[in-house]
C-alpha cells in the first residue's frame, strides 16, 4: 500500500482519521501502522478542540492517534505509513 499524505486544505484529524479508517477497513492491523507527522501537524492535532478524549492519547511517552503510534517531525510532509 501507498503511504497517505495529507492536504494542506483539511485539518489532519480528518484526512487522517478517513485513511485509518480506509486502511482498517481493508484489514490493516492499527498497531501496524504509522503516522509520521510534520511538526506543524501534529501541533495542529494535539491543540484540535473537536477530538474526542478516546482519539488521541499520550502514555509511556508515545502519542498515538485513534490507536495508530504517532511519530513527530523529521519529514516535510505528513503521511500514514502502511505495512508493505
Amino acid at each position: 500500500m501507498k503511504p497517505v499524505v495529507t492536504s494542506r486544505r483539511r485539518p489532519p484529524a480528518i484526512a487522517f482519521r478517513e485513511a485509518i479508517e480506509s486502511a482498517t477497513s481493508q484489514g490493516v492491523d492499527r498497531d501496524a501502522m504509522t503516522l509520521h507527522l510534520t511538526r506543524a501537524d501534529a501541533s495542529l492535532l494535539k491543540r484540535d478542540g473537536t477530538l474526542a478524549v478516546s482519539d488521541i492519547s499520550f502514555a509511556d511517552g508515545v502519542m498515538k492517534f485513534l490507536g495508530v503510534t504517532v511519530q513527530e517531525g523529521g519529514v516535510v510532509s505528513s503521511e500514514l505509513i502502511l505495512p508493505k
